[in-house]
């Protein structure tokens, strides 16, 4: 399955690429505040999927939850991403303490390289705003579910607030001036469209946590294996 599903925005991802990432969400106060809220959804989903002692963080990008999610004293975490760089700049820039709590893994989110009901969750921020097309992401799920004995958590963008109206505003301004619609690897999903895809894919919503709510995109889901 990972030979056909190659999405373009993951090339990127190199080492360069990878140290920009990790420094990211540490520049300046608001993404220090808007980090601190992501971890804070995050500790939350996993206490209501019963903080789960084996987890699977894909993709765990540069490692920015892997001190959230080594607070739990027992549990293990791989940590795996698509793209190798960004698993050994998370194993290079994270503190050794941390680290060694994690098993490090190269994996895709479409053919991930594990056994069925391999883990009790699969913990996956900010990955599926990536994925515009409903096939890739059913794909994704279907996976997720296969290798997930109990649960996923999983965050993306959603429509019924104010960015996502200012969003649809400013896409909608640009068609009436003419100008050519911009590249996109970000993307706002209808709530009920996602949804139905969670159904479709096996799971049911246990709960559905808002960065802001009425305000901002993000939204945070635990999702449970029927």
């Amino acid at each position: 399955m990972s030979d056909q599903i190659k999405l373009e925005f993951s090339e990127k991802y190199d080492e360069a690429h990878a140290r920009r990432y990790f420094h990211k969400h540490q520049n300046g106060l608001a993404r220090r505040l808007s980090h601190l809220r992501d971890v804070q959804l995050a500790r939350k989903a996993l206490e209501l999927a019963g903080d789960p002692g084996l987890v699977l963080d894909l993709p765990c990008g540069a490692g920015r939850f892997w001190p959230m999610l080594a607070e739990k004293a027992n549990r293990v975490v791989i940590g795996a991403d698509n793209s190798p760089d960004m698993v050994a700049t998370a194993c290079q820039m994270q503190p050794r303490h941390i680290v060694d709590r994690v098993r490090p893994m190269q994996t895709s989110a479409f053919d991930i390289k594990l056994p069925d009901n391999a883990v009790d969750s699969i913990f996956s921020m900010r990955l599926m705003h990536h994925i515009g097309e409903s096939g890739h992401r059913l794909a994704m799920l279907r996976e997720f579910h296969r290798v997930s004995r109990d649960s996923v958590i999983l965050s993306l963008w959603v429509d019924g607030n104010y960015k996502a109206w200012k969003r649809k505003r400013s896409e909608q301004q640009r068609s009436r001036r003419g100008e050519a619609p911009k590249y996109q690897n970000r993307f706002l999903l209808p709530v009920q469209t996602v949804e139905a895809e969670f159904v479709e894919a096996g799971f049911r919503i246990q709960e559905r946590l808002d960065f802001l709510p009425l305000y901002a995109m993000w939204r945070v889901y635990v999702l449970r294996k029927e």
